[in-house]
């Protein structure tokens, strides 16, 4: 995937100031106090340690600095779960298998999402951390959610 990513940046004439790297984000390879913003897109989820990688996260952001996270969640309209889970851990997985040939890999999808902190609990985890004004908005009913926290 930084491939991928790298290449598609270098095919839009953006990469003169980017760096790639693969990184433990339970450890991140970083001087403290280096970056401005670090987002983290639907990964969070599968990392082991995820105060750790919050820690780290907080670590290497400049003071002034936010974190992002996106992430699936947990619906919060009433009625939506479900649907969701009726979409999760049987349509999905079926899709997998007709499109993919690999139904464990969406129910394994299906599995962490359910795993995951809830909004809030994934907030307190924020706030433990060492983020201040730590905020979520949920996104398509709570199905995904953006948190934010600031280096203060």
């Amino acid at each position: 995937m930084l491939a991928e990513g790298r290449d598609a940046l270098l095919n839009k004439g953006v990469v003169s100031n980017v760096r790639f790297a693969l990184a433990n984000a339970e450890c991140l390879p970083f001087a403290s106090a280096n970056f401005d913003c670090v987002t983290i897109a639907f990964g969070l989820r599968n990392v082991t340690d995820k105060a750790a990688a919050l820690r780290s996260m907080r670590r290497v952001l400049k003071p002034g600095g936010q974190l992002l996270i996106l992430e699936f969640s947990h619906p919060k309209v009433p009625g939506l779960k479900p649907i969701y889970d009726a979409y999760s851990f049987g349509v999905l997985p079926l899709l997998g298998k007709l499109v993919a040939n690999d139904s464990e890999s969406y129910r394994y999808l299906a599995e962490s999402i359910r795993r995951f902190p809830t909004q809030e609990s994934l907030l307190e985890m924020m706030h433990e951390a060492g983020f201040e004004q730590c905020s979520f908005h949920n996104l398509s009913g709570g199905i995904v959610a953006l948190h934010r926290g600031y280096v203060l």
